[in-house]
């Protein structure tokens, strides 16, 4: 019989194996690696990371409860696919939530949530990143950057069940951003919008705040529509 510790030592690995499964999967997902409407058979997954079949079958139904997977029965899994209308709704729903998770920020605003927002403003800022570059490191430093302005502006909004909606909304958007080559950053002025938002959340003005990040996400909407088409 297998003493305690070594039921330990198995359980670690079990799981350090199934989160490195997760986390390989949904990055090569999210960056266009693993194509829309690909088949994502489970022992080819496997072999492409070195893993065994469980620890896949367990990222893969994890990745379809936050919807990077499409499942379906009798067929399998799949990578999903994109569309106009699909990112559409996607931007739709960010345009719901998110507003609305701002504003009940500003209404709890401390002086931590503040000096939150101006931080992560400032190391976006520091961050610059365009489509001709092909230094990925530095896009990957950016996008981490750009999603954590964004969770400040509505992190304190006092509730996990909205903030993780929002952060499975950002998810998907951040794929089509990436498949679409990232164009959405390089062509426009970003820094003044995020800098607008902030301005207008920092000072108290809900509605031009709400106005402005709607903006920002509409603007984001048009250009990847544009890529889409072409």
């Amino acid at each position: 019989m297998p003493d305690e510790g070594s039921c330990l030592n198995q359980k670690l690995e079990k799981a350090t194996t199934a989160t490195l499964a997760y986390d390989r999967l949904r990055h090569d997902i999210m960056h266009g690696d693993l194509h829309p409407g690909q088949k994502l058979a489970i022992d080819d997954i496997a072999e492409r990371y070195g893993v065994g079949t469980n620890p896949v079958r367990e990222a893969l139904n994890r990745l379809s409860s936050q919807r990077l997977v499409d499942r379906h029965d009798q067929r399998g899994f799949f990578v999903p696919q994109i569309s106009i209308e699909a990112w559409r709704e996607l931007v739709k729903t960010r345009c719901w939530l998110e507003p609305m998770a701002l504003e009940q920020s500003m209404l709890n605003r401390t002086v931590a949530w503040e000096e939150e927002i101006v931080l992560a403003l400032h190391r976006l800022s520091r961050s610059p990143w365009t489509e001709e570059d092909p230094d990925m490191d530095k896009r990957a430093q950016f996008e981490g950057h750009h999603r954590a302005f964004h969770m400040a502006l509505i992190g304190n909004c006092g509730s996990s069940w909205m903030l993780q909606f929002c952060e499975v909304l950002m998810d998907h958007a951040q794929r089509y951003i990436y498949i679409s080559a990232g164009a959405a950053y390089p062509r426009r002025q970003g820094g003044a919008e995020h800098r607008e938002i902030a301005d207008a959340a920092l000072d108290g003005d809900i509605a031009e705040a709400k106005k402005r990040l709607i903006a920002h996400y509409t603007r984001t909407l048009e250009y990847i529509e544009r890529e889409i088409e072409n």
